[in-house]
């Protein structure tokens, strides 16, 4: 049944659809499940990955659709409701239906931009524990991660405080002689905490630490989320753990968490993140939660794992990936899919009358703040405007091959008048359109969405990717700026362009993936500049290295990993009941 998503909140929405929802229980026996393949946690369960692809190994996959959307509003623009709606379009049709979702990281949660379930009657449940923490990956992350900063900085005092003769004695290690200036890593909270992106650490003695300038980055863009996100199995996870590069020594050499000692314990840690949570929509179809968002400044990507496991129990099996087609796409198209081998069957491109009238010169949009009456009245001006973002989207899709679904995820005050001038932009681009509307009517309103998808499924496409490995870092740099996003070229800051000439001439970093870090509030690395900008060049400042993912991650504009708590954040709507425990005020 579909619930009054106009007057409800979404907490409110998924505590009325909880009451019926699958125990870890039935979902053995509604997926066809072993009794060990399910690992129950509470409420929820995790699946047990490698027992499930063991048994299911030469079964056929099924349908592969990813969604993303296009340059969205600071407030999003509903890929997860849009996915969830989907499912639950599909589901309504008889499908055989799941999905894949990632994991909201606690910023946006008790920020401004909410907890990424999906809304209205397209909403992931139980929405608490989704938000909340869920099954602990995060925290294991964040232990696994800050561990490895321990075992650096310790290591830092303890070469200074001893010599080659009392280290050996010591610790049976040999001196790893750290470059304090070349520190790569950072630590990590699972907040949007401004107040820690630079800090200083190990004021005091000699016994107190080692005296530097540190940093925090929020939880979900470590590059353990990145590893967890492309690891295709345990001792894979630990390879790459152990690979990961925390500093430089004083001579330019690489110092991995291997070489600290410390990887196998960050595996520990890590152990149990392997297995993806699986919960469910609001009609109930199942849906994995696994890995991370932050696709501006991570992978942003649902796991290979759980795609892998939903493409083996589904005919039909829905990822997201992070933002925009820009970079969510880009980055499950030229990064995922590599480390995969899997190929999808038709990418969702979610579209919303906002922000197309946004991108048409629509009013700031301010988180916090009561969207201007432009958005909530008719504006076909706005709207006409605004399509060619939309537009440029799709070609950005197109490019690999694939014929993109639009969805219009439609508000109850769009008009059709509104939705029409979508539509018909949309077919001009040469892509099927349809409009649908799941936040208010759940499977229901997502019917002929999900009939659009299911025909897009069956047509075929000639996927391939956007450049080949064997292509320089530059090069590839340059291809994303002027195929994706639209820039007339690169500007590299010398330092990172030095770092690039360094990273290409060493054959070890040749098979690394390229991931962009950008805004994903525009095409370029501006976040002000809506629509398709022209006649613009993309700076690039640093180039990260994540040599345990495997990525190389270009920095365009002064994008920062830690982002920053706004003036009127979630946390203070955000309750809980003392006598029944129930949270209340999530979104």
């Amino acid at each position: 049944m579909a619930y009054d998503a106009v007057n409800m909140a979404d907490w409110q929405i998924s505590e009325a659809a909880e009451e019926n929802m699958p125990t870890p229980e039935d979902w053995v026996e509604k997926l066809g499940l072993e009794k060990d393949e399910m690992l129950p946690m509470g409420r929820l369960g995790k699946v047990d990955f490698l027992k499930i692809m063991n048994r299911l190994q030469d079964k056929p996959d099924g349908k592969y659709i990813e969604v993303t959307a296009i340059t969205p509003t600071p407030l999003g623009e509903g890929k997860s409701t849009t996915s969830v709606g989907l499912m639950e379009g599909l589901g309504m049709r008889g499908k055989n239906v799941g999905g894949a979702l990632r994991q909201p990281s606690g910023g946006p949660t008790m920020n401004v931009k909410g907890t990424a379930a999906g809304g209205g009657n397209s909403l992931l449940i139980p929405m608490t524990e989704f938000s909340l923490g869920l099954t602990g990956d995060i925290n294991d992350i964040m232990n696994a991660h800050n561990l490895a900063m321990v075992a650096l900085t310790s290591r830092m005092q303890h070469e200074r405080n001893y010599t080659d003769e009392q280290l050996q004695r010591l610790s049976g290690m040999p001196r790893l002689d750290v470059d304090p200036t070349r520190v790569e890593m950072g630590w990590i909270i699972d907040f949007c905490a401004q107040a820690l992106r630079n800090i200083i650490i190990g004021l005091g003695g000699r016994a107190d630490g080692y005296t530097m300038q540190s940093k925090f980055a929020i939880a979900v863009s470590s590059e353990l989320m990145a590893i967890l996100a492309v690891a295709t199995n345990l001792a894979d996870l630990k390879e790459k753990i152990n690979n990961i590069t925390v500093a430089f020594s004083k001579t330019g050499k690489p110092i991995t968490c291997g070489d600290l000692e410390v990887g196998n314990a960050m595996t520990a840690f890590m152990r149990n993140t392997i297995n993806p949570t699986l919960m469910c929509t609001a009609e109930y179809q199942p849906c994995f939660v696994h890995a991370g968002p932050f696709a501006n400044i991570a992978v942003g990507q649902s796991s290979i794992i759980s795609d892998r496991i939903g493409l083996k129990l589904f005919d039909y099996h829905v990822t997201e990936s992070g933002f925009a087609a820009d970079i969510g796409f880009e980055k499950f198209w030229n990064v995922k899919c590599r480390n995969s081998g899997l190929k999808p069957h038709v990418s969702v491109l979610t579209s919303t009358i906002r922000a197309l009238k946004m991108h048409g010169g629509g009013p700031k949009v301010v988180p916090g703040k009561e969207m201007p009456k432009e958005y909530k009245e008719e504006n076909t001006g706005l709207v006409e405007k605004g399509v060619e973002n939309m537009v440029h989207m799709i070609n950005v899709i197109r490019k690999a091959g694939i014929n993109p679904v639009v969805c219009v995820n439609r508000f109850y005050t769009d008009t059709d008048d509104e939705v029409a001038i979508v539509k018909k932009a949309a077919e001009a681009a040469g892509a099927r359109c349809a409009e649908s509307k799941h936040w208010e009517k759940g499977g229901e309103g997502a019917l002929e969405f999900a009939d659009a998808v299911v025909d897009a499924c069956e047509e075929g496409n000639d996927f391939d990717f956007l450049y080949p490995l064997e292509m320089k870092l530059r090069d590839r740099v340059d291809v994303i700026a002027r195929e994706v996003y639209g820039a007339d070229g690169v500007d590299w800051q010398p330092e990172a362009e030095q770092k690039a000439k360094m990273l290409e001439e060493d054959p070890k970093y040749g098979d690394y993936t390229t991931m962009m870090v950008k805004t994903h509030l525009s095409l370029t690395h501006e976040p002000t500049r809506k629509g398709v900008p022209k006649g613009w060049r993309l700076p690039i400042r640093d180039v990260l290295i994540y040599s345990g993912a495997k990525f190389l991650c270009p920095c365009a504009g002064t994008i920062s990993l830690m982002p920053g708590t706004g003036s009127n954040p979630a946390f203070r709507r955000i309750d809980v009941d003392t006598d029944s425990g129930k949270v209340t005020g999530l979104f």
